[in-house]
C-alpha cells in the first residue's frame, strides 16, 4: 500500500492535525474489503487527481469531518491522489466560487466538478467513478452526445441533487460529470445532497432524487440516457422528441450482427437468463430502459434470498450484475420503440436496431398510481414511489405509507429507522404482508389505518401538505395533515409490447406462459415479475434460467418447423 500521505492545507504551513489522521494504521472510515478493492482498482490511474476540500471549520458540522477523512483515506490508497484542504471565504474558495461546506472539488484548475455535500452511501460510487474519469481525462461519451454538445455556446451549472440511498443518483451525476469533461470551460457538474442542505434543495424544489437542476428553470426528476441528458443539457427544454430524430440518422450499432438470444430487461430474471444462455453457448444481449436491477435496485433491505440473511437491494444487484457480465454485454437506457417479427426477431431502440433468433421478455413491473387529483402535481415534490431514494429529505416530518403488502411494510420500516414519523394507509382490515413484517411493524410502533383510501393529496403548489382520506366502510371523509405520501399498492407489468406483437396475456396483463417459460409465438419467451405469480428475487432468477434453458432447446430443435410439417 502506498505511504499515507496527509492533506495539505493551503491556508497554514503545517499539516494538517485531527483525530482522524493520528493514527494512520488504524483509523479509516473505509472498510478493508473495500480499501482492498479501490486499491486495485485505482492502480489504473494515469494522471494526479487532485482533491481540493473546502470547510467552514465548523466541530458541530460533522459532515466536514466525514468528507476530510473519506477524501483522505482515499489518497491513501494510491500516490495518483493528492489532496488539498481549504477554509470557506479563503482565496481558493472565492475563485471556484464555493459557497458550501463542506464541497470538494477534482482537478480544478482543469474541470468544474465536484460534491456539495459529503460523499456518502451511493454519492461514494460516483465518487469513485469521478476519480477514475478525471484521471483518464477522456469524457467516455458516445459519438453523439459529443456532437449534441459541440453546439453548446453558453454556460452550464448542473446540480444533481441526491441522497445516500438512491441508486439511480450516481448515474445521473455521472452524466453530469463526462458532459463537465468533455465540454471543461462550459459545464460545471455539481452533486448536491439534498439532505445535507434542506434550504438549497427547497429553493430548487426538490422532492424527490435524481433531480436535476439543469439551470434555474429547468429542472428534470429521475435518471436520463446519457444522450438524453446531453440533450436537455443543450436545449434546457424535454428533448425526447428530438432525441429520436437524430440518432435515427445515426448507423444501427453492430449492423448486420444476429444475437442467438436478445434478453429485454436487467432485472433478477434478465441477468440470469443471460447467464445461463451464454453457458448454454447462446449469444446474448441485455437491453434495459432504465438501469440494472429492476425493483430491487429500489429495495433498502432483502431478507428472504437465500445465502444472504440480510443484504441490501443495491449491494445484491452488484453481485448479479458483476456475475452477469463476465458472460454477457448489458446496455442500460435504451429507448425500446418496437419488437417486430421476421426471419429474425428484430428490437427497434432510438436509432439502432438489434437482431436475434430468440427474445425473453424480462420486462417487469412498473409502481401502481394511486390515480387520485393531486398525485401527478406533487409527484416528485412529496408523493414518490422510492422510499430508499427520498426518504432521506423526511426526516423528522411526518408521511404516510400507502399500502399493506411486503414492499409496503418493508418500506415503512426503513423510513421508521431514518427517523421519520410514519403511518401506514390500507384499503382492507387485514394487512397482506408476510407474518415477519407485520410483527416488526408492531415492534416499531408504527401505526396502521384500516379501510382508508385517499382521495385527494393538496398542498401549497410546492409541497405536500396533507390528504384528504375516505373510510370505505362507513363513507366519512376526514383530512390528514403529513409532509410526503408513499406509495406502494402493487406493480403494473411491462407487458405492452409483447401485447403488440401477439403474445397472449392473462387477464391481469401479466404474460402467459408455460412452465418452460415459453409464450404462445415460438422464440418468445417471458420472465420473472412480467408473468405475474408471486413476485420474489429468487422466482425470477428460476424463471430466466429456465427461459434461457428453454431457448437454447428450441433453437437446438425447433418446435415450430416439426408443428409445420405436419400441416
Amino acid at each position: 500500500m502506498v505511504p499515507p500521505t496527509k492533506p495539505k492545507d493551503s491556508s497554514t504551513t503545517h499539516e494538517t492535525s485531527n483525530a482522524s489522521s493520528q493514527n494512520d494504521e488504524e483509523l479509516w472510515i473505509l472498510p478493508e474489503e473495500a480499501r482492498a478493492t479501490l486499491s486495485e482498482v485505482f492502480k489504473q490511474l494515469q494522471k494526479t487527481v487532485e482533491l481540493h476540500i473546502v470547510t467552514d471549520n465548523d466541530p458541530q458540522n460533522m459532515f466536514n469531518g466525514v468528507t476530510l477523512q473519506f477524501a483522505y483515506d482515499m489518497s491513501r490508497l494510491s500516490e495518483h491522489i493528492t489532496l488539498v484542504k481549504h477554509t470557506l471565504g479563503d482565496k481558493f474558495s472565492k475563485k471556484h466560487e464555493v459557497e458550501f461546506s463542506p464541497s470538494l472539488l477534482f482537478n480544478p484548475d482543469e474541470y468544474d466538478i465536484r460534491f456539495t455535500g459529503a460523499p456518502l452511501g451511493e454519492e461514494g460510487k460516483a465518487f469513485v467513478e469521478t476519480v477514475l474519469h478525471v484521471s483518464f481525462g477522456a469524457s467516455s461519451l458516445s459519438e453523439t452526445s459529443k456532437a449534441i454538445l459541440a453546439e453548446l455556446i453558453e454556460p452550464r451549472h448542473v446540480r444533481i441533487f441526491s441522497s445516500p440511498g438512491c441508486p439511480y443518483c450516481p448515474g445521473q451525476f455521472m452524466n453530469a460529470v463526462k458532459s463537465a469533461i468533455e465540454r471543461p470551460k462550459l459545464i460545471r457538474a455539481d452533486c448536491v445532497d439534498s439532505d445535507e442542505f434542506p434550504e438549497l434543495s427547497k429553493q430548487f424544489r426538490v422532492g424527490s432524487v435524481p433531480h436535476t437542476a439543469f439551470s434555474e428553470t429547468y429542472h428534470r426528476i429521475g435518471l436520463l440516457p446519457e444522450e438524453r441528458f446531453c440533450l436537455e443539457l443543450l436545449m434546457l427544454r424535454d428533448a425526447e422528441a428530438v432525441l429520436r430524430e437524430q440518432m435515427q440518422e445515426a448507423e444501427p450499432e453492430e449492423e448486420g450482427k444476429i444475437y442467438d438470444l436478445l434478453i429485454l430487461g436487467a432485472g433478477p430474471a434478465g441477468l440470469t437468463a443471460a447467464i445461463y444462455a451464454k453457458r448454454s453457448g447462446l449469444d446474448s444481449i441485455v437491453l434495459d430502459n432504465s438501469v440494472i436491477g429492476g425493483q430491487v435496485i429500489a429495495t433498502p433491505t432483502v431478507e428472504n434470498y437465500p445465502g444472504f440473511q440480510s443484504v441490501g437491494g443495491t449491494a445484491l444487484v452488484e453481485i448479479l450484475t458483476a456475475h452477469t457480465r463476465e458472460y454477457s454485454n448489458i446496455r442500460e437506457n435504451q429507448l425500446i420503440d418496437d419488437v417486430t417479427i421476421g426471419d429474425v426477431i428484430e428490437v427497434h431502440t432510438a436509432g439502432r436496431t438489434y437482431a436475434s433468433k430468440a427474445l425473453i421478455f424480462a420486462t417487469g413491473t412498473e409502481w401502481r398510481s394511486l390515480d387520485v387529483e393531486g398525485e401527478k402535481k406533487y409527484f416528485g415534490t412529496g408523493v414518490t414511489h422510492c422510499a430508499s431514494c427520498d426518504g432521506y429529505m423526511f426526516r423528522g416530518k411526518h408521511v404516510l405509507m400507502v399500502g399493506g403488502g411486503n414492499s409496503a411494510l418493508t418500506d415503512a420500516l426503513h423510513l421508521k429507522n431514518l427517523g421519520i414519523d410514519v403511518t401506514v394507509v390500507h384499503r382492507r382490515e387485514t394487512l397482506r404482508a408476510e407474518k415477519a413484517l407485520q410483527d416488526a411493524l408492531k415492534r416499531e410502533e408504527i401505526p396502521v389505518i384500516y379501510n382508508t383510501v385517499i382521495e385527494k393529496i393538496y398542498g401549497n403548489d410546492t409541497e405536500v401538505e396533507g390528504v384528504t382520506f375516505k373510510n370505505i366502510k362507513s363513507g366519512e371523509i376526514s383530512e390528514h395533515h403529513c409532509n410526503g405520501v408513499f406509495i406502494a399498492i402493487g406493480m403494473n407489468p411491462n407487458s405492452a409490447l409483447a401485447e403488440k406483437i401477439g403474445a397472449q396475456l392473462n387477464p391481469d396483463k401479466t404474460i402467459h406462459v408455460d412452465t418452460s417459460m415459453r409464450t404462445n409465438l415460438p422464440r418468445i419467451y417471458a420472465a420473472g415479475d412480467v408473468n405475474g405469480g408471486v413476485r420474489q428475487i429468487v422466482t425470477a432468477v428460476s424463471d430466466g434460467a429456465v427461459a434461457a434453458m428453454s431457448a437454447f432447446e428450441d433453437l437446438q430443435h425447433p418446435y415450430w418447423a416439426s408443428e409445420k410439417n405436419k400441416q
